[in-house]
């Protein structure tokens, strides 16, 4: 693969992540779906979350958890690596905030490692693995930053709430 090519298809990845923030941020959820592999593998567990196999199900529970909360997906300084003429791997930097209810608000700063796959000339998500390093949870006058003890327990509980 010449160095050309290896380029255009890093601008393809860079270009699918910035569609995956903006059709996530507008609920586009059928747009957002088109973004990855049928046999995509999300990975939130060191975040809290869980794991989740196939993306159907991922965009279900996606939709399900965010509802209508309005939420804002940052992601900078992209490391990608082509590894062959279909397959490649990056890591995102990312700041998200989301808006849990009235007066609540979350802002997480972490990074998203993920693998991507080509095929029919389009570049598709296979995996993500969400890690946090920082939550803060805020309002118009109070900022709290949440341990990961912290996290764990309101983890457990908004899974409760969700599910």
């Amino acid at each position: 693969m010449d160095d050309h090519a290896r380029l255009l298809d890093v601008e393809a990845i860079t270009r699918l992540k910035a569609r995956y923030c903006r059709l996530l941020d507008t609920k586009d959820w059928a747009g957002w779906r088109n973004l990855f592999t049928d046999d995509f593998v999300s990975d939130t567990s060191s975040s809290g979350g869980k794991v989740i196999v196939g993306a159907d199900e991922f965009v279900a529970f996606t939709r399900r958890s965010l509802r209508a909360q309005p939420t804002v997906h940052q992601v900078h300084a992209p490391e990608i690596e082509v590894t062959s003429a279909t397959t490649a791997r990056g890591v995102w930097a990312l700041e998200d905030v989301v808006r849990l209810g009235p007066g609540v608000n979350l802002r997480g700063y972490g990074h998203y490692s993920e693998t991507y796959e080509k095929a029919d000339g389009t570049w598709r998500i296979s995996t993500s693995t969400l890690t946090r390093l920082r939550m803060d949870f805020f309002n118009g006058l109070v900022s709290v930053y949440v341990s990961d003890r912290m996290n764990r327990l309101l983890t457990r509980v908004a899974a409760r709430v969700t599910t």
